[in-house]
């Protein structure tokens, strides 16, 4: 099997084509431009510097391109990234197509397409019901293809797809739990809570932030569309319904700080925000552990304030067994 960026070991040489996610050109002390590039191939993500870069090369190396890289793994502070010996756009007859090198959802479009119908159904309140399904269906296409995040958790095609039907799962097992919860309420804001996602970045190729998403963000973003369908539906946005499910958007990131307007006030956004937490911490951990040798730690995490995390050489044991 063709081996993958991240499997190779710290200090070992290779020879990849990789697709260049993003490149940013940045001036070091000496003056001289040098681009930060984040490579990409389907095992996952990683960082490297092109020092001295000219300009030919600066117009040449943008986002989206396959190049072939010849470099070595390394750890800088903790985590992985390539040190740069050469780099060049692909040639006639080299890989071309950056769909070879991202990542997918684990679950077919069509699966979850399956299951969020389902859910559908269950979202009793008619006002709900509707603003739910007049979004979905306006933005169908996208939310099942763009990533929920540029980089850290589901930063993959189908990733906000994945991440709303994965947080549908724990609120559907916490709902059945606790019978006094509001099922229509805490399903509406599962939908639609990360939906402006699908106008706050560029797609799921070279993610990048539009200038919609740096100058609102996808919170802002939901709020204006539950708005707009309203006035298309014709239904009262002032009504206690939609303030509730407003109130599910605006405050699903828990804190000030983390870019909420404001603070859950209700069981149900409260539980929102705890299990968007919950899964993009579990997503950002399986990532780094899959990558990470048994009796090893992984490298830091920037989503989780850089911590390292053990991964315990009784999971490699208890595998064997299973096999």
């Amino acid at each position: 099997m063709e081996k993958k960026l991240y499997d190779y070991s710290v200090d070992e040489s290779f020879e990849l084509y990789l697709l260049i996610k993003s490149a940013d050109i940045r001036v070091a002390k000496n003056g001289k431009k040098f681009i930060a590039f984040t490579f990409q191939d389907t095992s996952g993500q990683m960082d490297g510097k092109f020092w001295d870069a000219s300009e030919d090369e600066i117009a040449s190396l943008t986002p989206g391109k396959i190049v072939n890289i010849s470099g070595k793994r390394e750890l800088y502070q903790g985590n992985p990234q390539i040190k740069l010996f050469k780099i060049r756009i692909t040639k006639a007859g080299e890989p071309t197509s950056p769909e070879l090198f991202i990542e997918r959802a684990p679950l077919k479009k069509e699966d979850m397409m399956e299951e969020l119908n389902e859910t559908l159904f269950e979202i009793t309140n008619a006002n709900m019901n509707r603003i739910v399904r007049y979004l979905l269906n306006h933005y169908q296409k996208d939310f099942f293809q763009y990533p929920a995040a540029k980089r850290f958790h589901h930063a993959f095609v189908g990733g906000l797809a994945f991440h709303t039907i994965s947080m549908l799962r724990i609120g559907k097992t916490i709902a059945n739990q606790y019978e006094e919860i509001n099922k229509p309420l805490l399903y509406s804001g599962i939908i639609l809570h990360d939906l402006g996602k699908v106008i706050e970045l560029s797609g799921p190729i070279s993610t990048e932030y539009t200038l919609e998403g740096n100058l609102l963000g996808h919170i802002v973003i939901v709020d204006e569309l539950i708005t707009k369908a309203c006035l298309s539906l014709k239904i009262d946005d002032k009504s206690e319904d939609v303030l509730l499910l407003k109130h599910m958007v605006l405050s699903h990131h828990g804190k000030l700080d983390y870019g909420s307007p404001v603070r859950p006030k209700l069981r149900e956004s409260e539980i929102l925000f705890m299990i968007d937490n919950l899964d993009a911490t579990v997503t950002m951990l399986n990532s780094s552990l899959s990558r990470t040798e048994p009796g090893e730690f992984t490298e830091r995490i920037f989503g989780l304030d850089n911590r390292i995390f053990y991964k315990p050489l009784s999971q490699d044991n208890e595998k064997n067994i299973e096999d």
